[in-house]
């Protein structure tokens, strides 16, 4: 059901404050068309190119692999996803009900610094993208146009985002398409089938990378959800955020490794999307580039909603209103623009090696959000709770989840696969990282069992409350 009388500006006004009931609209499908489009980039074909150019897949295993990653992965997307029109709060803030509204700190500033190097490293992907089609445009010009086109949709906030994502739902959706029409039809060599083979190894990390791509957007899932109105329920949300995600990306990684296949292995993949798909080459460059500003106006809208989240934490009186979110995103536009003109050449990978360090920071958290969510408080939260001063009901440290946390982290260490570390089991997996994994079987139960001595009581305070 969607609430159409429900005002709808067009510059959002609402920050982290709870959506009220009367101001619910939308449509359920429009996370289908959101999670759909926004995984149509660069960025996943050039992963999914690594199943043949790392990983030496074949055709057959590679996807097999990425499937399997993706259907597993996305699952915490579509619960998370799920959270958003129960409890009509961005998902940051949502994490005060399981950690306390201090202990929730440490992941909603990694989130807030997460949000940003994304938006930095996509406002350099955006620039050089631009300089190439365009190349009579300086560099620092074409990063700044990107920059603040992505700011600008950032700034118009949930409507406009959601609006964009319906309609590159088609044009990126059929720009696909033509590019797997194109790749097919402009010849393929006689290896195509062929080359490559299955290792178990290889097989491990491409599903994991597949798993974690979907694992990775959890910190921001529901705010793209909160604003839909609260009877559509668990099951409608889930679908339409699962089956966008998971198949947006794998259509993007499968396109990947199609193209690594149909050019030789030494070639850049983006170079080799051009030389695969023939005169449709160019017009696919284009649509990406279009694609990476809209994708990374989700990294600015992110970012300030975890930092305004940050500062409210020590300010509970503080309403942040519609200019503060303006005055914020404006600043981080400056700020990022200097980092994105003056970065080093390798910034990106750089920054690539730091999140997937960080992903043994996330893995744990989302498991313990939707644990806490769907098992332990049956979807129901005091919200006002939530933006208490002391905690409420939540506490300003909640020493079960603390604790689940910091194990779920130690337990993937001999597991993980980092630029600065790798444990000793991933090493004799042939640096397949399995952490994301040990994470979720670890956490899940041990933080069930911590939280079992307060779970009844936490449920009759929550009750006491709704009745007062």
């Amino acid at each position: 059901m969607s609430h159409n009388n429900a005002p709808q500006e067009l510059v959002e006004s609402n920050s982290v404050g709870q959506v009220a009931d009367a101001d619910r609209h939308g449509r359920v499908r429009d996370l289908f068309t959101l999670w759909f489009s926004t995984n149509i980039a660069p960025l996943p074909i050039v992963t999914g190119a690594m199943a043949v150019q790392v990983f030496h897949l074949n055709i057959g295993w590679a996807i097999c692999a990425i499937l399997v990653g993706h259907l597993l992965g996305g699952i915490v997307l579509g619960l998370a996803s799920a959270q958003g029109p129960q409890m009509g709060l961005p998902q940051m803030l949502q994490s005060r009900g399981q950690f306390g509204r201090y202990g929730a700190l440490l992941v909603v500033v990694i989130a807030a610094v997460l949000y940003i190097g994304f938006f930095i490293s996509n406002c350099v992907l955006a620039g050089k993208s631009i300089h190439t089609v365009a190349p009579d445009l300086p560099l620092p010009a074409a990063v700044l146009i990107g920059a603040c086109a992505a700011t600008l949709i950032g700034i118009l906030g949930y409507n406009f985002i959601h609006t964009l994502n319906r309609i590159g739902t088609w044009v990126m959706g059929i720009g696909l398409l033509a590019g797997f029409i194109a790749l097919f039809a402009n010849g393929l060599p006689a290896d195509f089938a062929s080359r490559g083979g299955f290792n178990l190894a290889g097989w491990l990390a491409m599903a994991s990378l597949g798993a974690i791509w979907q694992i990775s957007f959890a910190p921001y899932t529901s705010d793209y959800s909160r604003y839909l109105p609260r009877n559509v329920g668990i099951w409608k949300p889930f679908i339409a955020t699962y089956c966008g995600a998971v198949l947006g990306t794998s259509l993007c990684f499968i396109f990947g490794t199609l193209v690594a296949l149909a050019v030789s292995a030494e070639t850049d993949t983006m170079e080799a999307v051009k030389q695969s798909t023939g005169v449709f080459g160019p017009v696919l460059m284009v649509l990406f580039i279009l694609s990476i500003i809209s994708h990374n106006a989700l990294n600015l809208y992110g970012a300030v909603l975890a930092l305004i989240t940050s500062v409210q934490t020590f300010a509970a009186d503080w309403a942040p209103s519609r200019q503060a979110r303006v005055a914020l995103s404006a600043i981080l536009l400056v700020a990022c623009c200097v980092v994105a003109v003056t970065a080093p050449a390798d910034f990106i990978a750089r920054f690539m090696q730091l999140i997937l360090a960080m992903m043994i920071v996330l893995v744990p958290w989302a498991v313990i959000n939707l644990a806490d969510f769907y098992l332990v408080q049956k979807q129901r939260y005091h919200i006002p709770s939530l933006f208490d001063a002391t905690g409420g009901i939540y506490g300003r440290f909640n020493p079960n989840a603390v604790s689940a946390y910091a194990i779920g982290i130690l337990v993937q260490l001999p597991f993980a696969v980092t630029p600065i570390y790798t444990g000793p089991i991933a090493s004799k997996l042939d640096g397949a990282d399995l952490s994301w994994l040990v994470a979720i079987v670890v956490t899940l139960p041990l933080y069930l069992l911590l939280s079992s001595r307060d779970t009844l009581y936490r449920r009759q305070q929550i009750s006491a409350l709704s009745r007062a």
